[in-house]
């Protein structure tokens, strides 16, 4: 058994540094090495394997091939040789790579040193154009007198006036079709009361003018959207009483939420005019309280951006556009051309930074203060890849109350969706146009024709461009059409109101 088992030990020292070296031999310290490994890993088997006559496991794990390495052709060798991989290029959508956050921080400065770039060209040509009095001046033309603000006062009227039909209409006072009949006669009369005083009192500016008819366009959309919620509560009770013989609420949030018509209330009507949204609901979702640093750094974000904003319009904008209406004058299609790609810069900026500072800043601080919870004032436009999709998301109030009192309405009459989405963008044109040609007291249809534009656009962009070219299309009607309608009606008022008046 000794000498067996010498044998054995013998075998074990000459095979071992074989598969170690790769045939070369080795020394016995080696072979005993291996030899005490072997015991280790297989204990008492090896006298159950014949006088130690076991399969040896190779003493090196560096050298022994790999799971991966069998079966593809190559020789046995050392994996540090191996530095290649199946792997997809970080540019390519297989990679599944993402973060592109350097790009992004090189866009930023680019973006940075370019316009810093145009800064001092202008800073240089123009000197110093920023006026703070001078925007007071587009406001008030007669410091006595303040037109825009007294409209905005008188809206308040319209408000009562449909929050004491409701009331009628919840005691039964007068009939629903009654009610119908002054409700659109109030809501006619808020679109064309203020249109009416701007076209008669020659002392209101047209930046007061579009300040009052952006509230009064606001105050029409709630005031329709009130009117639709309380109809359909009144709608639900007179289901309820019939099939039960008792009122049920409607819109109830939470089990001890207002009921209809509880909501009718002058605190609850002007809630909902300050509230930073245009759809009425009987239980508005609220947050618990106040957060006191957040609402600070929204308040200081709309002074700042304020103040951004007149001076990049001052300095940047005004001149381009004054530099703009001799090439329109003599039709000179290049310089045309030249002017609209120079003003599209600074017009896009401001629109993006007007974007943050009222859907964010304004909006947010709003709602910090009357503890609306519903904060969702926009959603990742910016990522768009179809017009339709930028349009649905990148104002959120507006795109729920279409909706819900536009849309899904005249669906129920009947009418075929794209007939339906058509109407939407007449209705949105048509609001574009009002803020635009009443304020200038003009009517050219460039606004108009803009948004209505965007129907064969969405179509164009959505049946031949995906991905990143749908989005890079959307982009490029942001920062092209915007420019191209400011410079006709930069245009059109200027021939109208200074060309066209004769000479002393």
């Amino acid at each position: 058994m000794g000498d067996r088992g010498g044998a054995g030990g013998s075998r074990r020292r000459r095979t071992g540094p074989r598969t170690a070296s790769g045939g070369s031999g080795g020394g016995g310290t080696a072979g005993s090495q291996t030899e005490e490994e072997l015991r280790t890993a297989a204990g008492a088997g090896e006298d159950a394997g014949g006088g130690g006559d076991v399969p040896t496991p190779t003493a090196a794990p560096a050298f022994t091939r790999t799971s991966s390495e069998e079966g593809n052709g190559e020789g046995v060798g050392p994996p540090d040789l191996r530095c290649h991989r199946l792997q997809e290029s970080l540019f390519s959508s297989a990679s599944g790579f993402s973060n592109y956050r350097g790009i992004l921080n090189w866009c930023v400065v680019m973006l940075i040193l370019s316009n810093a770039r145009l800064f001092l060209e202008n800073i240089i040509k123009y000197g110093i154009l920023v006026d703070p009095i001078q925007v007071v001046s587009l406001f008030l033309k007669d410091p006595y007198s303040w037109p825009s603000l007294c409209l905005i006062i008188v809206a308040n009227g319209f408000a009562l006036a449909a929050f004491q039909v409701e009331k009628r209409l919840a005691t039964g006072t007068i009939t629903e079709r009654v009610g119908l009949l002054l409700h659109t006669a109030n809501l006619l009369t808020i679109l064309c009361f203020p249109a009416a005083v701007v076209f008669m009192v020659k002392s209101i500016t047209p930046v007061g003018s579009v300040f009052a008819l952006g509230v009064y366009t606001i105050l029409f959309l709630k005031m329709v959207s009130y009117y639709h919620v309380n109809l359909w509560c009144r709608q639900y009770r007179a289901k309820s009483q019939t099939a039960s013989g008792t009122i049920k609420a409607n819109g109830d949030v939470v089990s001890n939420g207002v009921k209809y018509p509880a909501n009718l209330t002058y605190r609850d009507l002007y809630y909902f005019l300050f509230a930073p949204t245009l759809c009425y609901e009987l239980n508005f979702p609220r947050s618990p309280r106040i957060r006191k640093r957040f609402l600070l750094r929204r308040l200081f974000e709309m002074l700042f951006f304020t103040q951004l904003l007149v001076g990049l319009i001052q300095q940047w904008m005004v001149p381009t556009i004054q530099n703009s209406m001799k090439p329109f004058k003599d039709m000179d299609y290049s310089r045309i051309m030249e002017r609209l790609l120079k003003l599209a810069v600074p017009n896009h900026f401001i629109w993006l930074i007007f974007f943050y500072w009222f859907f964010h800043s304004c909006l947010n601080a709003v709602a910090e203060l009357l503890q609306f919870g519903d904060r969702e004032f926009y959603r990742d436009w910016w990522n768009s890849e179809s017009v339709t999709y930028f349009w649905q998301n990148w104002n959120i109030p507006v795109h729920k109350w279409c909706l819900r009192h536009f849309y899904k309405p005249v669906m129920k009459m009947g009418i075929n969706k794209w007939m339906a989405k058509t109407g939407v963008f007449l209705a949105s044109a048509f609001f574009h146009e009002y803020l635009v040609s009443v304020p200038l007291r003009m009517f050219r249809p460039w606004a108009f024709t803009g948004m209505m534009v965007q129907i064969p656009l969405a179509w164009v962009v959505g049946r031949f461009l995906r991905g990143n070219y749908g989005n890079a299309a959307v982009w490029l009607s942001l920062i092209i059409g915007q420019p191209v309608a400011v410079l006709m009606y930069v245009h059109d008022y200027y021939v109208l109101n200074y060309e066209a008046q004769p000479s002393p």
